[in-house]
Formats: C-alpha cells, structure tokens, sequence
C-alpha cells in the first residue's frame, strides 16, 4: 500500500500568499500544482516534505501565455494541453507542440504544469530540453524580489534547480526572433512513457547560413539539457544535412548517458546524434517555411 507520510497542507490566494506559506512553513515545504510527478514520490516515500503549498488558485496570474514585446511568456501554471492547444505558442515555436503531442497522456496533460516540469528537474523530462534549446529565461520571485535566471542554469542537478525554498517560478520568457524554426524528437519506449532519448533544437537562417542555434537533450546526461558545443560547431555553416550531422555527432559526444533498463550507453550515444539531426533537419524546414 502506498501512503505518503504525513503532511501540512495550505491552498494560496495569491502569489504573494504562497510566497509568505513557503517561508513560514520551512525549507521542508514544497509547491504542489498538478503534482503527477510530486504525488507519486511521495506515496513511495521517496519524496517526504513536511508540507504542501497548492497553487493551483492562481492560475489568472501564473496561466497565461501572451506575447509580451519580443517575449513570447509561458506561465509557470501553465497546462500541458494549455500550451499545446496555444496557436501563438505555436507559431513562434512549434517545437513546443512538438513536444507536448509525447508528453504522458490527456489526464496528465490536462493538469500537469509547465512549471511543474521544469522545477522537478527528471533527468528525463522533456520541456528541460524544449526550454534549453530555445534559450528561456525563467522568472522566479522570493522575499526579496524578482529575479531572472537563464533555463540553462536553473538545474543543478537530478531532482534539483537553484531556486530557494521560499522562492516560486512566475512565468518562462523567450526571445522572439526572425528566421527562426524549431523541433524536437523523441524516442520512448511506449507511447507517453519517459524517453530513451529525445532532442530538441531552435535554428535560425540568414539565407542559407546557420546565424543562430540552439540544441536541448534529454534522458542522455546533458549538462543542463543543453549542447553548447555542438550550438558553436554550427553557427557561421551552411544549413545542410552535412553540417547538422556533424552537430549530431558533436552533441552525442559530449553528452553522458548511462546504461538502464532503457538501453545501453551506445545506444543512447547513437539516439543523441540522430534526434539532434532530425531536429535541426526539421528546423531548417520550418524556418525556410518548407514544414508546418
């Protein structure tokens, strides 16, 4: 039978209330939203926080997705389906679409969070590596204000990020900019299952030349779901098969899978650099307007 231990709970009115709840209770208090992926650590007792703060009343402040100048905003109470449903999500960067089609299943979808995903930091989650690839910025506020912290930097570890206890993800920011395409590519096991391995990447032309790049992997050991060498290798080259391969094989070389019941190391060497070029294939597609 599986249990939780015991717990306070709290529900929030407001982002300042749930900000006040967080420091009150303890560094031993978590944030609970869709909880699918909270929930089940605790009922195995993997997880045993002393309290639980429910934010899920504040989705007219944390829900929304907009255009905000040259930002494309993503609340952090965002839903899954809310994001995949989301057509200005999609326009700027269907990589976003991509990737909520294979995450999990409509129940999960329907509730789970944007922010949620982010802040649990699975080793093999899949908006990391969506929000890697497209360069996020998250924005995050605590007693002492608003601060901004890069996507890339918010994980420290499995199961980890940088932000304090009393401290809550508001919204994800990311830049809107001309010329730009973007995908992701996932291999699971079943469909809405965990990946063995999945890439996403955000590209963009000026002609035929790669003027920007962004690559985000997942369930592979990336640091910080991203890869900045294989980025480097592309930018200033042709947009070719040649050269996304050569992205491909610089990206699976630097990332650091382990073996589990998911594959091998190799294999997963092997899923890094052929999603990364299915992705950057895909990109380049859309960017030149030749893919939906």
């Amino acid at each position: 039978m599986q249990v939780p231990a015991p717990f306070t709970y709290e529900r929030a009115t407001s982002v300042e209330h749930a900000i006040e709840l967080l420091g009150q209770l303890g560094p031993e208090a978590r944030v609970v939203a869709g909880g699918h992926s909270l929930i089940p650590m605790m009922k195995l007792r993997l997880a045993r926080p002393d309290a639980l703060v429910d934010i899920n009343a504040l989705g007219a402040e944390l829900g929304q997705i907009r255009v905000d100048g040259t930002d494309l905003v993503i609340g952090a109470l965002t839903r899954h389906a809310d994001l995949l449903g989301s057509a200005v999500a999609g326009e700027h960067f269907p990589i976003f679409h991509d990737a909520e089609r294979v995450i999990a299943d409509p129940v999960v979808r329907n509730f789970g969070t944007v922010g949620g995903s982010l802040c649990q930091a699975d080793p093999a989650e899949d908006l990391s590596a969506v929000f890697s690839a497209v360069d996020a910025v998250a924005v995050v506020r605590g007693p002492g204000g608003v601060r901004q912290v890069p996507v890339r930097a918010l994980h420290v570890g499995p199961y980890e990020t940088v932000l304090a206890p009393d401290e809550l993800m508001l919204e994800l920011r990311v830049r809107i900019r001309p010329g730009g395409g973007s995908a992701y590519e996932k291999v699971e096991r079943r469909v809405g299952d965990y990946a063995v391995a999945a890439g996403g990447a955000a590209l963009w032309l000026d002609g035929d030349t790669v003027s920007g790049a962004g690559i985000g992997l997942t369930a592979v050991g990336a640091a910080h779901f991203a890869a900045p060498e294989a980025e480097a290798a592309l930018v200033g080259q042709p947009a070719t098969e040649e050269s996304f391969r050569a992205a491909g094989r610089i990206a699976a070389e630097n990332c650091d899978p382990i073996a589990d019941q998911r594959g091998p190391v190799d294999y997963k060497r092997h899923l890094a650099a052929e999603l990364t070029t299915r992705a950057l294939r895909r990109a380049a597609a859309r960017a030149r307007g030749q893919e939906a």
